[in-house]
């Protein structure tokens, strides 16, 4: 049961990672260092969609890591 727990763990950081990386498609170099932009955007489309799964993604990533601590 813990194989498959390490093993899901596994696909949903790698899903995370990808979904942090196309999201920060359009903030450029000086996103990376904290540079502030004075241009509000709403996210709409795909961009919510991404954002919303990332953020479930990120609590069954939790809830995973939990379960593999009390499962022995």
């Amino acid at each position: 049961m813990r194989i498959y727990l390490n093993i899901v763990q596994i696909i949903i950081s790698a899903a995370l990672i990808a979904l942090t990386v196309m999201q920060s498609k359009g903030e450029g170099l000086g996103g990376v260092f904290g540079s502030d932009s004075s241009i509000y955007r709403t996210r709409r489309g795909i961009e919510k969609t991404m954002y919303n799964l990332t953020i479930i993604l990120a609590v069954v990533f939790f809830l995973t890591s939990i379960l593999s601590v009390i499962v022995k």
